[in-house]
């Protein structure tokens, strides 16, 4: 699997789970931190300047998604 299949599975990972759930990962959910950590990650990379063209959309989309989710209460 090279470097572009595994982020977009990732990326597709974290769709289905905001789209499914209607919020952000948690950071006090064990089976959730690898998500948190991959969306941490590819944030540093973005504002750095540092992320493929390709992919720089596709995550800018992402990220408006979890903005609208920023404050949900993950309990209701």
């Amino acid at each position: 699997m090279t470097q572009d299949e595994r982020w977009n599975k990732r990326y597709q990972d974290v769709m289905e789970f905001l789209e499914k759930n209607h919020r952000n990962p948690s950071r006090h959910r064990i089976e959730e931190h690898d998500m948190l950590n991959w969306l941490k990650a590819n944030r540093k990379v973005m504002n750095k300047g540092e992320m493929k063209e390709e992919r720089k959309e596709a995550f800018q989309n992402l990220l408006e998604l979890c903005e609208q989710y920023r404050r949900k209460n993950q309990y209701v």
